[in-house]
């Protein structure tokens, strides 16, 4: 399987690179990764709404010209759907038996997904009703990958 997690901003913090590492490391055996990462935009939480929805525009026009058609298209946002990790690992199970060989999970910036991309992706995923930070995210995002394959092969990791 391949699987591609485009995200908005470049990870900065040293402990984050190194977990992003760790984790590609690990999958490495179970799928083909990559990672793309698209330029963010500055802006500030006391723009008004219309400077801040253009910014969401701009980063997601990026976004969207990483996605590749024959890919399923896995949309990170919170108003998305909430499922236990065996719920993951059984909805990547099925779509790999359903042919679908190529995942995109795309992960935006801190303003979130606009709304472009929230209709091009196949499916829409919260991981909770929290916010994380759009960085810390991506770790987490690869955790639960890598947890996924581990369900779907009967070893030892998720309990």
């Amino acid at each position: 399987m391949r699987v591609s997690v485009v995200a908005v901003g470049k990870l900065k913090e040293k402990y984050l690179l190194e977990a992003q590492r760790e984790y590609l490391k690990r999958l490495r055996p179970y799928a083909r990764m990559e990672i793309t990462e698209v330029a963010d935009e500055s802006c500030s939480e006391k723009d008004p709404e219309s400077i801040l929805e253009k910014v969401k525009i701009k980063e997601g026009q990026r976004i969207i010209k990483t996605l590749k058609p024959d890919s399923f298209i896995i949309a990170l946002d919170r108003q998305g759907q909430q499922i236990d990790s065996e719920s993951l690992a059984r909805k990547v199970s099925d779509l790999s038996l359903q042919g679908k060989s190529y995942i995109t999970c795309v992960i935006g910036g801190s303003l979130g997904l606009s709304e472009q991309v929230l209709q091009q992706a196949d499916w829409k995923l919260s991981f909770s009703c929290l916010t994380f930070p759009h960085q810390l995210m991506r770790v987490i995002l690869l955790e639960q990958i890598y947890r996924c394959f581990k369900i779907i092969r009967h070893e030892p990791y998720h309990k």
